[in-house]
């Protein structure tokens, strides 16, 4: 064997930091893409935002010395002048308001105090209020405390028993609670703000609402007779309810109208609902009949090098603080310009999908096209996968609302003219047809593919299904209205 020393030429991938640092903000989303830039403001020192206001700041700065160079002119000149120049004014200092519940902090301590206000906490306040005994209240709290958030009692009679017996026990206290006890307690609650609370299912919560209403209120006795036949008002049944309830056909509507207008989940009123915003990425406009996109100037941060600490740097200088330097320098540009690749990257496919689904921003989801991340990457000549990153959380506002990326790729259907129908645009089509339907005889599974079939749109049953269920549209014999 023998050993030799050689030159050899291949080709390999080398993912180098940078390239993965650009994929990585790559797939980033806007709320995700500020905490890095945070994270790399205080980890670097010479990088550093860029601040629009400080022109602002500074001319501000030269107006200010300006009128105090003017004030002090003035006060040393030989004579004084009628008016004298003053530094500020009065609306500065004081602004009228009719009432003090107007000033900001009242303002602020009522939004506060909402906020926090929760169902158990009200339904305690006014527990609190009540002339209960010790007993009484103890099993109060332990049936508020086994609300649901409908504002259903979730745990039966027997085991809040078990409970109010428990801390009974760890009170060291020898009395015994019964059933019985628990059951007035809780009709009390019932009573309660929001009525109906504390019920343990529907037909008992409508029922303590109409209970509650005047004795004179209109069908109020037929409705209370429709709660009793409960199951036959869900299967709707009609004929053998107007029987069983001896109501005719005007009294039954007038009914079923005064149940319609109860409340069947109290608790919901009070349920914490965070509302999920997303900040747009991409804003497109329509102007002089030409559809402009952009990018989110609120979004797109604004970053630079540092000049002071970039000119502390020494080329042949190779100290330890100098190479500090150098090595954040050369940090801070590749983070720049991976910020500034994402975001053309980002600008280029977003262009390239308005320009594909024109007619989506035009008319709407019924013009939406069959598109693939395919058509895309080989219009901007990128990969896939990096269309797929650039797609992923990000976010198109329009003049119809705001979309995910992802929302104007979809799967296609054959037509009988021999083109495509993106699924999107079926789905509208479908739902189009279901709301201009009879309620009285709404269209079955197989009825929409035929008047889908009719403008030349070729999709089984099956298929009508799958979309009507992905829109959560319930099938027709559960649309069907017959009072």
């Amino acid at each position: 064997m023998k050993l030799s020393v050689g030159l050899k030429v291949s080709n390999s991938l080398a993912l180098t930091p940078q390239l993965q640092q650009a994929i990585r903000l790559l797939q980033l989303s806007s709320v995700e893409l500020e905490q890095e830039i945070e994270l790399q403001l205080e980890t670097n020192p010479l990088l550093e935002r860029v601040d629009d206001d400080s022109a602002q700041l500074s001319l501000e700065e030269f107006q200010q010395e300006q009128g105090e160079k003017e004030l002090s002119d003035s006060l040393n000149a030989d004579y004084l002048p009628d008016e004298l120049p003053v530094d500020t004014h009065w609306d500065d200092v004081y602004s009228h308001q009719s009432t003090s519940l107007e000033r900001p902090e009242y303002e602020e301590r009522e939004d506060i105090r909402s906020a926090q206000d929760t169902l158990k906490n009200h339904m305690l306040g006014q527990i609190n209020l009540l002339k209960f005994s010790q007993l009484d209240q103890l099993i109060a709290y332990c049936i508020v405390d086994a609300l649901d958030e409908k504002g259903y009692l979730e745990a039966t009679i027997d085991e809040i028993v078990q409970s109010v017996q428990g801390l009974l026990q760890q009170m060291q206290s020898d009395e015994e609670v019964e059933a019985d006890e628990v059951v007035v307690v809780l009709k009390h609650i019932q009573r309660l703000d929001p009525i109906g609370i504390g019920a343990r299912h529907l037909p008992e919560c409508l029922s303590i609402q109409l209970q509650m209403l005047p004795l004179d209120t209109t069908s109020r006795t037929e409705a209370l007779r429709l709660i009793d036949s409960y199951e036959l008002l869900i299967a709707n049944d009609l004929n053998k309810l107007m029987r069983q309830a001896d109501l005719c056909t005007e009294q039954l509507q007038a009914a079923v109208a005064l149940l319609k207008s109860l409340t069947p989940y109290p608790g919901l009123v009070f349920s914490a609902q965070e509302s999920d915003y997303q900040i747009p990425d991409v804003v497109v406009t329509k102007k002089n009949q030409v559809w402009h996109v952009q990018l989110n100037p609120d979004v797109v941060p604004k970053l630079k090098v540092n000049h002071f600490y970039a000119n502390m740097i020494r080329r042949a200088d190779n100290s330890t603080d100098n190479q500090y330097l150098k090595n954040h320098l050369l940090d801070a540009k590749n983070f720049i310009k991976s910020v500034d690749e994402r975001h053309k990257t980002l600008l280029k496919v977003a262009s390239c999908i308005v320009q594909h689904q024109r007619q989506f921003l035009e008319i709407g989801a019924e013009g939406m096209i069959p598109l693939i991340l395919r058509d895309i990457a080989e219009e901007v000549g990128l990969h896939e996968s990096t269309v797929s990153r650039v797609t992923t959380n990000k976010y198109l506002l329009t003049p119809r609302g705001l979309f995910e990326l992802k929302y104007f790729f979809s799967s296609h259907v054959g037509t009988s003219a021999g083109g495509e129908m993106s699924s999107t645009a079926i789905r509208a089509k479908i739902k189009k047809l279901i709301a201009e339907e009879n309620p009285r005889k709404p269209l079955s599974d197989n009825s929409i593919a035929s008047l889908l079939k009719e403008q030349g749109i070729d999709v089984a049953r099956r298929t009508v299904a799958k979309y009507r269920e992905s829109l959560h549209i319930a099938s027709s014999s559960d649309r069907k209205i017959l009072i």
